[in-house]
């Protein structure tokens, strides 16, 4: 399971949760953590694939020396 696929699946299981659980705790709950939640896996996704770039390249450079 990736991580777009997980904050998804969190974000359905958090509006189920909001049909009962409604009062200010809730509201700052998701003011807090889900509302930045996209943005974060947003940015985490873009890092991630930097990372794969340059391990990729490291992994490239380890093969050629040797």
């Amino acid at each position: 399971m990736n991580l777009i696929q997980t904050a998804r699946e969190l974000s359905e299981h958090w509006h189920a949760t909001k049909t009962s659980w409604r009062d200010a705790k809730a509201l700052e709950f998701e003011k807090r953590y889900l509302e930045p939640l996209p943005g974060l896996v947003t940015k985490t996704g873009a890092v991630m694939n930097e990372l794969e770039v340059l391990l990729k390249k490291i992994r490239k450079d380890c093969e050629q020396s040797h």
